[in-house]
């Protein structure tokens, strides 16, 4: 009976191992016995895991590592493993088995050690021993290089162990460590359903059964590629139960016996018990063949191998640890290796042994070993009877002795790791005996209980004594330090030598008493007394006539001997001589063929911005071709009129240009007109009567050109399409030239000769160019070699240039103004003295000279005789008119006919000439008499040739400014002027300074201004650039504050992740593999993680505005939202190009990297099945989550930022606002991105979820506002394409003045919407907006709101309204001193202010802004007439003198030329006489020119001292906004008022 305990635990082992699938699971049938689990689990009841799959291996001896733990010992320590191979395994094959041992005996070893054992497979975090080759090695350095290294990877083990000296490292067997059929069933249960048919009872077969199905399963077998040939996959390879099954055909050959007896065993049991099922039959057939294997390796071949018998077995021993020990793995495969022959016979019944062809005519007697590792389907062993052949022949044959020699086959070509297809197997098996730790010879042997030898002569005195000396002298003499495998090797001859025997014995000895399931033991209730009884009566012999159907008489009784008498001996003992040769060593280049492909795929993903701004491109011109032609609708008759009046041909510009389409028009007032394709005038040339016009008609070339020469124009060149056409346009000429008397003078001459003798436009402005420097030299007595010297030659374009005489067109454009121009007439006329319709260079002089160096009054004369039409010598009302007009073109005709003649009589008024219809030149000067100084800088401005003449000779003259400057008694007054500053303007000393700034401001005692300038005077440069830093880190400081956190943050992510994957990670052996890559790719991608999550909050329009009215706006610069969300996206962007490098680097490294390192680097992706090929570069790319994904983030990151910037931003604003919602697609692919885990798990939702919410919040916000339809009141067209919008002002709708609104049309589409600054007043009853046309959209927008034709009521379209947001320029009443800056259609945010300002002022609210200066920029006071609106009624009602107003019109010319300052005189005139500007009215002061803003701030701190902060607001271009910050940035650095900026651009 068994003990109580005992019975407990036996009940425990069947409970647990029950319900565990049909290997007793609750569907099995019920069997009489208890069923082995396949993963070897639960075989002893009390110590579960001992011979389970994945336990760790039993050590015989205490570890022996170089630091006690788990580092192995390696060179200096030990010998290098290839020089030990070299030593002592070298040798000559083809000496017999000392006891005759057969092959097949050999064989049956390795595949009962592949049942026990399996240590092969490598660790993670990869380790490695790497075993490096000695210079000139015949096998694997032949070219002499020295740096082969063979790698060598440490083998798995338990990671519990190997922590400190007592718990040193130690490997794991992958496969049950039991006699237990493990290689013919597999290890697991899952393993074994792969290898069932699950029908009756038998194991799965393939096409013929009497093979296994195909290894398809990568989990399973391994699949290492065929060293011989390079062939890999699973074709060819059967499904067993050990992994490594298929390496041999030899081996495979036992696999497939076994396959073949189970199924055997299952037919004759299903004729026995034909009502058993599939689970039965089974069970039964897998008992009886365990049974048989068992009894065979332990009572069989176990003897043969040792000569030595095991003891009996006297029952099972449940506190026995049958464990395989690392010194049994070394002792059976070292021992079984020498073993090995160079090749096997194959024979039938009948004794006859085959032949095999080989290279030429010769034939070889057996397969050779060494190219027959990992085969596929060798042509041998296609069918069962070549299976039985080769079984036969390996029972015929004789191993090779047992002693230390290891065949080449083994020693030089054994399947190699990773890129190298051969290694050598005793090197290998020295280093994975140091990978186990495993103890010296000497250590052994004493463990053991053995004597160990004295010296290295007494180790075994059969060995070569040289041998013992080479391998005496690499351990340097020292007995001790000889290890294991090869003491054991050498102390081996014939039989395995003590140490060797007493390790594998023991081992067998153990795994028997310590089994469970052993089929002698009677108390499993697995076979009777009398199966036992016959299952220990059947040998190997029987299984393989059983199996294959040979006559017993060709088989000896034994099967692991080869005795004299016995049937079939062999024909010879096999050495290398007569085999084929061993195919050499070669390398794998991993990355060979895909550098090509790598390059083109990272060339692609890098042309994604390129492909998006081809796009944009398209998409821009597409638009703005959609806004022309919106534009052009009204003038395209016109055109089609202008067009078929004209003769189309192609000119001729000159050499080295490319010819162009025009259009000739011959006019019948004897003009000739050229337009370009789009029908602009591109030059006229008027035909004088009294001029002869030659026209040279080419001769050549299909006779298709002319050239039209007119003397003094630069010659015109036509090419027509036919003959024909050029025929038929002379005739046209010849008719329009047919009253003149000189007439047309036609001639013909080469083309190439009339291409060369052709003036062109190039040449001509060439003349022009020494014209002009030759007239400049003359009048301003400059040296002739500034001036630049006329050529001496005499070619035609010389001699041109002494007579050059310019045209009307080309006078024009010398001055920058239209040849139509009434200036131009005047001017023209005046100067043309001999009326031939052209001014010479004498009479250019003159002109000139009067300009450069006349006195006011001849400046006065010469603009009364350019305008004294008549020559009478006086200047009538309608000649003075005239004049005016002249002057008003160039601000674009900015006065009516009505305003112009109102300033000529208030001009005659107050200079006394109401009276008078005419004005003597002495009248004309009077009127001029308070502007001589402005007459004695009036120039003509002169643009001169191409060379750059205006630059060489351009004047210094001021900008016309207005500013303030110190007058001598302190005071500081407005001063508009030219050049040098003047002391005194009495007109505007008293009534200047009110107008532009308020109440003059006395500021402190000269003593305290004069002390803090000699303090700053006496800085030095140091402390100056110290000052002006402390000032800009006062302006900027919470923007520097935030930008620091932020990127301190993100800093910081870069810096964790990156320090975490450098040197804290748990080891997975990617920064061994990938260290820079792996550091840049994580580090950047929780940045960008961060950044990206973040970058939500800029876009929170509704809580930014909420949040900026809080404290927080103290602290957090709310109105720099926009920019810090550029910032951050040009940030991230940069990020995500070095994330990409990193993984550009990344799959370049995996691509070249072995599997079985990507295995550890990638666990949950990779199995490592030993095929050693890594996936390619495409594979990471475009066939991992992560790579697609990461493939289409950069696709959508390029479409979204080329669109975002400012050119196409302007150019395409819905292509930007299409491409920007694209966020949504990029977050879900950042989500998917890292979904996939495949180095860590996920963490963008650690970053992205608040944030996330808090933007769809703010979202919902806005969309419960965008789906209410708001009704429009009223809709004006405003000149300059101003397009005027009131609306309904919905009941909830509070704002403030400065903000802005995004609004979308429902006719044009209830996506898009538009932001617009509100132009409405907060205490309006309804919202207005004022949209200027620049887009599709704005234009459309105008067309929609245009009044309906016939007076019809109007029923305009609905709006959706999405605000307010708020802006910077909201803050305007925090200040008590405030500028506005307003430059185009970015007035629009200041005529809320201006209106809500003053009517807070007409109501008396208390306010901290007391002053407000309006700057407004315009190209002509014209362009928005809409303000001047406004402004006016601010004027009217500004009663506390709070806002002062200045324009500057721009379009004027800005040199001080005649026009200029015929202008500004006319201006200060109106100024003074009606207290209101010429051009728009209003009370403001009105200049030409651009502001300067730099001297115009720094006057405000000298009229509002007491002021310590100044609010600047600018809305505009960015060109001027930047102007703005320039000159507020360079104030700042003083120690005076601080200049706070807010701008908007658009």
């Amino acid at each position: 009976m068994l003990p109580t305990s005992l019975k407990t635990l036996v009940l425990l082992g069947a409970l647990l191992t029950g319900p565990l699938g049909p290997a007793g699971g609750q569907d099995a049938p019920s069997l009489p016995w208890e069923v082995q689990r396949y993963d070897g689990w639960f075989n002893n009841l009390k110590y579960h895991q001992r011979g389970a799959a994945g336990s760790q291996l039993r050590r015989l001896v205490p570890a022996n590592y170089a630091d006690g733990v788990y580092q192995a010992l390696q060179e200096p320590l030990l010998p290098n493993a290839r020089l030990l191979s070299d030593a002592v395994s070298k040798g000559k094959a083809g000496l017999p088995s000392a006891h005759n041992r057969t092959v097949l005996g050999l064989f049956f070893g390795y595949h009962v050690l592949s049942d026990l054992v399996s240590v092969e497979t490598p660790g993670c975090p990869a380790e490695f021993l790497n075993i490096y080759i000695p210079r000139g090695d015949p096998v694997f350095d032949p070219d002499k290089r020295g740096n082969v290294v063979l790698p060598f990877q440490r083998s798995r083990w338990d990671r519990s162990t190997g922590q400190s000296p007592s718990n040193p490292r130690d490997l794991t067997n992958q496969v049950t460590g039991w006699l237990d059929g493990s290689a013919i069933y597999g290890s697991s249960h899952s393993w074994s359903d792969t290898l069932r048919s699950f029908s009756g009872g038998q194991l799965a077969s393939g096409p013929d059964p009497a093979f296994p199905r195909n290894s398809q399963n990568s989990l399973l077998m391994w699949m290492a590629p065929d060293p011989a040939t390079g062939q890999g996959g699973p074709q060819g390879l059967y499904a067993f139960g050990a992994q490594r099954g298929n390496r041999e055909p030899f081996l495979q050959a036992l696999g497939l016996l076994w396959f073949r007896y189970h199924n055997l065993c299952a037919k004759r049991l299903a004729q026995e018990h034909p009502h058993w099922g599939d689970e039965e039959l089974f069970q039964h057939a897998r008992k009886r063949v365990i049974a048989t294997y068992q009894n065979i390796a332990l009572y069989q071949w176990l003897p043969s191998f040792l000569q030595k018998t095991p003891p009996e077995y006297s029952g099972y021993r449940p506190f026995m640890d049958p464990s395989i020990s690392p010194e049994f793995v070394a002792a059976s495969e070292q021992f079984l290796s020498t073993m090995v022959p160079p090749g096997v016979y194959m024979r039938n019944s009948s004794c006859h042994f085959r032949e095999f062809p080989k290279e030429g005519s010769s034939s070889s007697p057996a397969l050779r070993v060494c190219n027959n590792y990992w085969i596929r389907e060798n042509p041998s062993l296609k069918t069962a009877q070549d299976v039985d052949q080769l079984l036969l022949g390996m029972a015929s044959q004789i191993s090779e002795l047992e002693d230390r020699i290891v065949i080449e086959d083994l020693r030089d070509y054994w399947p190699g790791p990773d890129r190298y297809s051969r290694t050598d197997y005793v090197a290998s098996s020295i280093q994975s005996g140091r990978d186990m730790g495993l103890p010296s010879y000497s250590q052994a042997l004493q463990a053991l209980g053995l004597e160990p030898p004295k010296n290295w002569s007494a180790l075994n005195p059969k060995v070569d004594p040289q041998v013992l000396e080479a391998t005496a002298a690499l351990y340097n003499q020292d007995l001790s330090r000889l290890e294991l495998f090869l003491g054991g090797l050498l102390e081996s001859h014939g039989d395995p030598g003590p140490l060797f025997s007493n390790i594998i014995l023991d081992q067998f000895v153990r795994l028997r008493d310590g089994d469970r399931y052993w089929f002698e033991n009677t108390r499993n209730g697995l076979f009777s007394k009398e199966e036992i009884a016959e299952i220990r009566n059947t040998t190997l012999r029987d299984v393989l006539v059983a199996v294959s159907n040979v006559d017993p008489s060709a088989l000896q009784p034994n099967v692991f001997f080869w005795q004299e008498g016995a049937p079939c001996p062999q024909p010879q003992q096999l050495t290398t001589e007569g085999l084929p040769q061993c195919v050499p060593v070669t390398v794998i280049d991993y990355f060979e063929g895909s550098g090509a492909g790598y390059g083109v795929t990272l060339l692609a993903v890098c042309c994604f911005p390129v492909v998006s701004l081809i796009i944009a491109w398209v998409v821009a011109r597409f638009r703005n071709r959609e806004r022309k032609m919106l534009l052009k609708k009204g003038k395209e008759s016109l055109k089609k009129q202008t067009a078929s009046d004209g003769v189309p041909a192609m000119e001729w510009p000159g050499p080295k240009e490319s010819s162009y389409p025009v259009t000739v028009q011959l006019l019948p007032d004897r003009s000739l007109k050229v337009l370009d394709k789009r029908l602009t005038v591109l030059r006229t040339i008027q035909l004088q009567p009294t001029q002869q016009v030659n026209l040279i008609l080419s001769s050549s070339h299909g006779r298709r050109t002319l050239l039209l020469k007119i003397p003094k124009e630069y010659d015109l060149v036509l090419m027509f399409n036919s003959e024909e056409d050029r025929d038929a346009f002379v005739q046209l000429l010849q008719d329009l030239c047919v009253c003149s008397t000189p007439g047309l003078r036609i001639a013909e001459m080469d083309e190439k000769e009339l291409l060369r003798k052709a003036v062109t436009k190039q040449q001509r402005a060439g003349i022009l160019e020494i014209f002009f420097r030759q007239l400049f030299a003359q009048v301003l007595d400059i040296n002739q070699a500034d001036a630049g010297t006329l050529p001496l030659d005499s070619s035609q374009q010389v001699r041109e240039a002494l007579t050059c005489e310019l045209s009307r067109a080309e006078f024009a454009d010398s001055l920058g103004l239209k040849p139509q121009d009434m200036f131009v007439e005047s001017m023209f006329s005046l100067a043309d003295k001999d009326g031939n319709g052209y001014i010479s260079f004498r009479e250019f002089l003159d002109i000139l000279v009067v300009f450069m160096k006349g006195s006011p009054q001849d400046k006065s004369r010469l603009m009364f005789t350019m305008y004294d039409l008549d020559g009478n010598g006086f200047l009538s009302k309608e000649e003075f008119f005239t004049m005016m007009r002249s002057f008003i073109e160039i601000s674009n005709n900015c006065l009516s006919k009505d305003q112009l003649a109102e300033v000529v009589e208030s001009m005659f008024r107050e200079s006394g000439f109401q009276d008078k219809e005419e004005l003597t030149w002495e009248d004309f000067h009077f009127m001029l008499r308070d502007h001589d100084s402005d007459l004695r800088f009036t120039q003509l401005c002169v643009k001169g040739g191409a060379g750059g003449t205006g630059d060489i000779f351009k004047q210094s003259n001021a900008c016309r400014v207005s500013f303030l400057t110190r007058t001598p008694g302190n005071r500081f007054v407005a001063w508009e002027g030219l050049g040098s500053p003047r002391p005194e303007i009495p007109e505007l000393r008293s009534a200047g300074l009110k107008k532009r700034f308020g109440k003059r401001r006395v500021f402190p005692t000269p003593r305290l201004y004069t002390e803090a300038l000699q303090e700053k005077m006496q800085r030095g440069f140091l402390a100056q650039k110290l000052k002006q830093f402390k000032r800009f880190v006062e302006n900027y400081r919470r923007h520097i504050v935030c930008v620091t956190i932020f990127s301190a943050i993100c800093a910081g992510l870069f810096a964790d992740r990156a320090y975490y994957y450098g040197f804290a990670s748990p080891p997975t052996d990617i920064e061994e593999t990938t260290y820079v890559g792996i550091i840049l790719s994580r580090g950047t991608a929780a940045s960008i993680s961060f950044m990206f999550s973040y970058i939500l909050l800029t876009m929170c329009r509704n809580l930014i505005t909420f949040l900026r009215e809080t404290f927080l706006n103290r602290y957090i610069p709310f109105d720099a939202a926009v920019d810090f969300h550029r910032w951050i996206a040009m940030a991230a962007v940069v990020l995500a190009v070095v994330h990409s490098l990193g993984h550009a680097v990344n799959v370049y490294i995996f691509s070249v990297s072995p599997l079985s390192l990507m295995t550890c680097v990638f666990p949950s992706v990779f199995v490592n099945d030993g095929s050693k090929l890594p996936p390619k570069y495409y594979w990471w790319f475009f066939e991992t989550v992560p790579g697609m994904t990461g493939v289409l983030l950069l696709l959508v990151l390029a479409i979204m930022y080329v669109f975002a910037s400012h050119h196409f931003r302007r150019h395409s604003f819905r292509g930007f606002w299409l491409t920007h919602h694209l966020y949504v697609v990029l977050y879900a692919l950042i989500i998917i991105h890292g979904s996939y885990a495949l180095i860590q798990l996920p963490s963008f939702h650690i970053y992205f979820l608040v944030p996330a919410i808090i933007y769809v919040g703010d979202k919902l916000v806005s969309l419960s506002r965008k789906k209410v339809e708001i009704s429009v009141v009223k809709a004006e067209l405003l000149p300059s394409g101003v397009t005027y919008l009131q609306f309904q002002r919905p009941k909830t709708f509070e704002y403030k003045s400065g903000q802005w609104v995004r609004i979308a049309c429902l006719s044009l589409g209830t996506n898009e919407y538009h932001p617009f600054t509100l132009t409405s007043a907060p205490h309006e009853d309804t919202l207005s907006l004022h949209i200027r046309a620049v887009g599709p959209w704005t234009t459309r927008l105008r067309e929609i709101y245009s009044p309906p034709v016939g007076g019809t009521s109007a029923r305009y379209p609905k709006l959706y309204l999405d605000g307010p947001f708020g802006e910077g320029h909201q803050e305007w009443h925090k200040f008590e001193v405030s500028v506005l800056v307003g430059g185009g259609i970015g007035v629009t945010p200041f005529a809320s202010i201006l209106k809500d300002l003053v009517f807070k002022s007409s109501m008396g609210a208390q306010m901290l802004c007391k002053k407000i200066y309006f700057i407004w920029v315009t190209r002509t006071q014209r362009q928005f007439e809409w303000l001047a609106d406004i402004i006016r009624e601010v004027e009217e009602n500004d009663s506390r003198d709070l806002v002062s107003v200045h324009i500057y019109i721009t379009q004027l010319a800005e040199k001080f030329d005649l026009r200029t300052t015929m202008l500004y005189i006319c201006e200060r005139h109106f100024q003074k006489v009606l207290n209101r500007s010429l051009f728009t009215g209003l009370r403001s002061v009105t200049h030409f020119g651009r502001p300067p803003f730099e001297l115009f701030l720094d006057s405000l701190q000298e009229v509002h001292p007491q002021v310590h902060k100044i609010g600047v607001f600018s809305c505009g271009p960015p060109g001027m906004t930047k102007n703005v910050e320039k000159a507020c940035q360079l104030i700042n650095r003083q120690d005076r008022a601080h200049f706070v900026h807010h701008y908007e651009n658009f």
